[in-house]
């Protein structure tokens, strides 16, 4: 973990002009967070799971999922490991073309925990994110096998049942995954 000097805390805008590192990093209650590598089953559980959203919600331009990338709102500038918009809500630039920023929170908010990584700095960004009018966060957690889902004032609900299905947004109600699917893929 990789933080700001103590004796000077960087602002927000400070943050964001900084050069972007490897991995990663987050800005989280004045503090410069780096992020964790992705390991095998992370990049796996991300990489197939963005395009398997995307295959539901993208042809009709009801939202779509980008892989790590930087939301900035409130007090953070944060990357989730996979962050879902509603078409609507993709900023857009001059000529049409998806924004290089986003300056808001994800309808969707997608972590995968990493072996080292700190479930709870996961769930209080994901908790973060509900504050902002997020729709649904996940934590997916590999080793477990289980999903743990996270809604605006509402009781966390745990997954770790094979047949169970997950939910999802409203906006992705098409999409239809168990437990046992999600975690399939890491046998192929």
């Amino acid at each position: 973990m990789v933080q700001a000097p103590s004796s000077k805390t960087l602002t927000l805008e400070e943050f964001l002009r900084l050069p972007e590192t490897k991995p990663a990093s987050e800005y989280i209650d004045g503090q410069i967070i780096q992020k964790p590598m992705p390991q095998g089953k992370h990049s796996l559980i991300q990489g197939e799971l963005v395009p398997a959203i995307n295959l539901v919600v993208k042809p009709q331009h009801i939202a779509r999922a980008f892989p790590e990338l930087r939301c900035t709102f409130g007090d953070r500038s944060i990357l989730p490991d996979i962050a879902v918009f509603v078409w609507s809500r993709i900023p857009r630039d001059q000529n049409g073309e998806v924004a290089n920023t986003f300056p808001m929170s994800p309808d969707w908010t997608i972590e995968i925990l990493s072996p080292e990584q700190s479930q709870t700095k996961v769930t209080k960004n994901i908790l973060y994110c509900l504050k902002y009018e997020t729709q649904m966060g996940w934590l997916i957690d590999p080793e477990d096998k289980t999903v743990f889902v996270y809604r605006p004032k509402q009781e966390t609900e745990v997954f770790d049942q094979p047949d169970s299905l997950l939910p999802v947004p409203s906006f992705a109600s098409e999409m239809q995954l168990t437990v046992k699917e999600l975690f399939a893929w890491l046998l192929e």
